[in-house]
């Protein structure tokens, strides 16, 4: 009598806790997505840096959230208030959202007040890594050791940005990494909500939170008579702001972080490209060699999904 194999037992996710594979497409949406967020998002910031020189930070934060609140407004009214709707089963994700959204604007907008632009993208750059090894461990996406040698040496070159021990790794380079992980968390987040909750009602409370917590600081810190070309940069921030949350949000609920993610990259392009036109700002060269190890691990990992995704 032939005795039957056992084989071993495999543990196996659940079909339900099992992320859905992206459909055809999805990562390219998400990866055009991804970078139109980011150019839109550092307009934004050379456009607060330039206002909040002369403006208390959070009368800015006050008022430019004001208006990508009216803009969102416009755009739930438009398609029915009920877009706005969030369940039961999606507020917890929503608060830690908001949690992320707060704290990462705050945390920001203070570094972003105290560094160049540049040297605080080149930072900044070391989120898609995080959020990269943060999508495999919480979402079981696929994270083969090449693609987490590519993150070991993006981390690698964050250390040779920040030099720890150098003169930029300052009280304002930790602000800067904690604004980093505030972004991991509100990205993450996202990621957990049903589809029943609206690209627009994630960017409307991401913005109103903001908001609120801008007319709580502005009351303590003062308001100043605004200029009219500081009505206009607030209201020109606020628009490249409102596209940056809708894109950014899209950005992160369809195709995979791990593919998605290194888009972020592009930021850097226009933070530098800002800081040396309207700031005079320059990244110094093992800036520049730091920012090209996290880069170049990034776009090794795009290619490397591109070579996964023909194989399967």
């Amino acid at each position: 009598m032939r005795t039957p194999i056992i084989s071993p037992i495999r543990r196996v996710r659940p079909v339900s806790m099992r992320p859905a594979p992206p459909q055809a497409g999805e990562n390219l949406r998400g990866a055009g997505l991804m970078t139109l967020s980011m150019v839109s998002f550092g307009c934004n910031d050379a456009v607060m840096k330039f206002v909040i020189q002369d403006m208390p930070l959070y009368q800015a934060i006050f008022m430019r959230g004001a208006v990508v609140m009216v803009f969102l407004l416009a755009l739930a009214l438009r398609k029915g208030l009920g877009v706005l709707h969030v369940g039961s089963g999606d507020r917890m994700a929503m608060a830690l959202r908001l949690i992320g959204e707060i704290a990462s604007t705050l945390l920001f907008l203070n570094a972003l007040h105290n560094m160049a632009i540049g040297n605080l993208s080149a930072i900044m750059q070391s989120l898609p890594l995080v959020v990269m090894l943060a999508g495999a461990l919480v979402f079981g996406e696929r994270l083969g050791w090449r693609r987490s040698s590519a993150a070991l040496v993006g981390l690698i070159g964050v250390l040779v940005i920040l030099r720890p021990g150098g003169e930029l790794f300052d009280i304002w380079a930790l602000v800067a990494l904690g604004s980093m992980l505030m972004v991991a968390l509100r990205d993450l987040s996202t990621r957990k909500f049903s589809r029943a909750v609206t690209t627009t009602a994630v960017a409307f409370y991401a913005a109103m939170g903001v908001t609120l917590m801008g007319a709580i600081g502005s009351a303590a810190e003062g308001w100043v008579a605004p200029s009219p070309l500081q009505l206009v940069l607030i209201l020109l921030a606020g628009c490249f702001l409102a596209v940056g949350y809708m894109s950014a949000v899209g950005a992160m609920r369809i195709g995979e972080i791990s593919y998605v993610a290194p888009f972020r990259y592009t930021s850097l392009l226009v933070a530098i490209l800002a800081g040396l036109v309207l700031f005079g700002e320059w990244p110094d060269l093992w800036t520049w060699i730091g920012a090209g190890l996290v880069v170049g691990a990034g776009l090794y990992t795009i290619l490397r999904e591109s070579q996964l995704g023909w194989k399967r």
